[in-house]
């Protein structure tokens, strides 16, 4: 049994107007698979697939506004298509941030909702990601991520220092999932999550006694009757493993 990630889910106060913003943004397409609930995925690519990872927009009442833990990476291929692309992000709604990043070569942005993310400068690592290169997730432990979360998915562990650690779907295409140490305060995760999936065939009951075998808990965060099974990760991050419908 495995799991692969196949999207982010990034919590909002309107899904369908931060769901336009983020098609727009990676000139993807949005679809909707109920009330409360954006989907923005590629044009041409049939959900789920390894090269790109999808962003599912939600509603939720009145969702905070701090530091969180996951921010997205987007790609580029030139100097001047990162300053294209920031200038467009702009006219959409982005508005620069500043979080002491100093003189940097990647931009950071917030999105309409103040969700953080970066336009990096070309980098030969990402230049076959698709528009977003990487998701990334702050954490104490990156050696410690890397030990649960190669053993919580498939994907292939590249690289682990005691600094980063950095994963791709096994397929070798699409972005990358990169664990970065942060020092200081511990900031928020629950606002923006990494949603997995079983394969066909797999059963999702067994594979969430697999993954709390390997230390996830189960969290309640009043989602009620649902058929997605919410878990933390040994550092309390909280993720969804999603069932064989969506």
């Amino acid at each position: 049994m495995a799991t692969r990630l196949v999207q982010v889910n990034i919590k909002a106060r309107d899904d369908s107007a931060l769901g336009r913003f983020w098609a727009d943004a990676l000139d993807w397409s949005i679809s909707s698979e109920g009330p409360g609930v954006t989907n923005v995925e590629p044009a041409g690519l049939t959900w789920p697939d390894p090269s790109a990872l999808y962003i599912d927009v939600v509603t939720v009442p009145d969702p905070e506004t701090v530091k969180y833990r996951v921010h997205i990476d987007l790609a580029t291929t030139s100097v001047a298509h990162q300053a294209e692309w920031v200038a467009r992000l702009k006219d959409l709604g982005a508005t620069p941030a500043d979080i002491g990043q100093g003189d940097v070569p990647w931009t950071v942005l917030a999105d309409p909702e103040g969700n953080l993310f970066c336009v990096l400068e070309p980098r030969e690592i990402y230049r076959d990601t698709g528009p977003i290169a990487a998701v990334v997730v702050d954490c104490a432990d990156p050696r410690a991520m890397a030990r649960f979360w190669g053993e919580a998915m498939d994907w292939t562990l590249h690289e682990v220092t005691d600094d980063h650690a950095t994963f791709r779907s096994s397929k070798g295409v699409g972005p990358y999932l990169e664990f970065i140490r942060r020092s200081g305060e511990p900031t928020v995760w629950n606002r923006v999550h990494l949603d997995l999936l079983p394969y066909a065939g797999d059963d999702q009951a067994a594979e969430a006694a697999r993954l709390r075998a390997l230390g996830a808990i189960d969290r309640d965060l009043g989602q009620g009757d649902v058929p997605w099974t919410v878990l933390a990760d040994p550092e309390g991050n909280e993720f969804c493993l999603l069932g064989p419908g969506r």
